[in-house]
């Protein structure tokens, strides 16, 4: 598989204001209206609603008091509805600030009352972009809020195992919904991460078989591909570790041990990004010396025509200098090429310089040097 030209990566990014007051929310122009979907759920029931504002969360939080709600918003495009959720939580500024700036590495804050944490969603549409986004989410008692930018359906998965109500994933509260988040983004760096294993090994088979410039051009934009995955995981497992660690009850001890398991995902994941940069590197490095080597052979062919042809070029010139043998008086000029008036020079000459010729292919071939060709 070849690409056509470069690869796009598409990441949006928040609107900056240099000198701006911490707490400012700044929505960026192209931000998606939010779309929001709220599930409360306990060990008996699963219930959903769908709505754009802020009364879409707040009623159906106050219908099911008893529940563990997860409130998904899709979409960044409504600072009203961000500085609403902070107020009906006790969310600091700086926090909703993270939300709405994407920029953000993977990390996990702790607050009195609540954790934050993000990461970034990587994935190919169907343009063959590579979709880097941000995921944030907040935890709070039986709460957690969810801040995605765009409509992708990321965490399908997710909400599967929430309607089958199999295992724990009902019952274990909201911070092991932001552990299943975590971990299903992690799992989809493995999908990812295994469409890219399939172009590396696509690019070495060509590059065996075919070797041609676009093999480089394509092993660079896989290269950089898996530095940017290696920027998103990097952090990521600083994250898992920082929860691991983490005293607050939000992250529960039942928890901790699914993170752990997260945290090899995490390491594992990281390894595969190392090993394919290697391969793809050594992809470039190898096609660079095929070239070299390539380039060397020709080199040695024209050098081989090249000693060929030099005595041959040497003798033409010899008799080329065209001397005559008798000056104006008819007296023959002594020392002068007597061989101009010899009876089938020509003829005798050419045989010479022929057979100089296949003298000086017997003496290479005998040196192997046509084998190597």
């Amino acid at each position: 598989m070849s690409y056509n030209g470069r690869v796009k990566y598409k990441h949006k990014r928040g609107k900056y204001e240099v000198g701006s007051q911490p707490g400012t929310i700044n929505i960026p122009e192209d931000a998606l209206k939010p779309r929001i979907h709220v599930y409360s759920f306990n060990e008996h029931e699963l219930l959903s609603s769908k709505g754009s504002d802020m009364e879409t969360i707040t009623r159906q939080i106050d219908k099911c008091k008893e529940h563990t709600h997860w409130i998904k918003i899709n979409g960044l495009g409504d600072a009203a509805l961000i500085e609403d959720i902070g107020t009906f939580l006790g969310i600091n500024r700086l926090v909703l600030e993270d939300i709405v700036n994407t920029h953000q590495r993977a990390k996990f804050d702790e607050y009195d009352g609540y954790v934050f944490g993000t990461s970034r969603i990587l994935y190919f549409n169907d343009e063959q972009e590579l979709v880097n986004c941000q995921f944030s989410s907040i935890v709070k008692d039986n709460i957690i809020i969810s801040f995605e930018q765009d409509y992708s359906d990321y965490f399908e998965a997710v909400k599967t195992r929430l309607k089958a109500g199999k295992g724990v994933i009902r019952t274990a509260g909201a911070g092991y919904i932001f552990y299943a988040l975590t971990d299903t983004i992690l799992d989809n760096y493995f999908v990812l991460l295994a469409q890219i294993g399939d172009r590396v090994d696509t690019t070495e088979d060509r590059l065996y078989k075919s070797a041609d410039k676009s093999i480089m051009f394509d092993a660079q934009q896989l290269k950089r591909t898996l530095i940017i995955i290696r920027r998103a995981c990097w952090p990521e497992r600083d994250k898992i570790n920082d929860m691991i660690r983490s005293e607050n009850p939000e992250i529960s001890k039942e928890i901790k041990i699914y993170l752990r398991d997260a945290y090899d995902h995490c390491i594992q994941a990281m390894d595969m990004v190392e090993s394919y940069k290697e391969v793809t590197s050594s992809i470039i490095d190898l096609y660079l010396s095929m070239v070299s080597n390539r380039m060397n052979e020709i080199m040695k062919v024209l050098t081989i025509i090249s000693v060929i042809f030099i005595p041959l070029t040497f003798i033409a010139g010899v008799y080329g200098m065209n001397f005559s043998r008798q000056d104006a008086k008819g007296r023959l000029i002594p020392d002068n090429m007597p061989e101009l008036y010899a009876h089938h020079g020509y003829v005798y000459t050419l045989l010479g310089m022929f057979v100089l010729a296949v003298i000086q292919l017997v003496v290479f071939w005998k040196k192997g040097w046509f084998n190597k060709l």
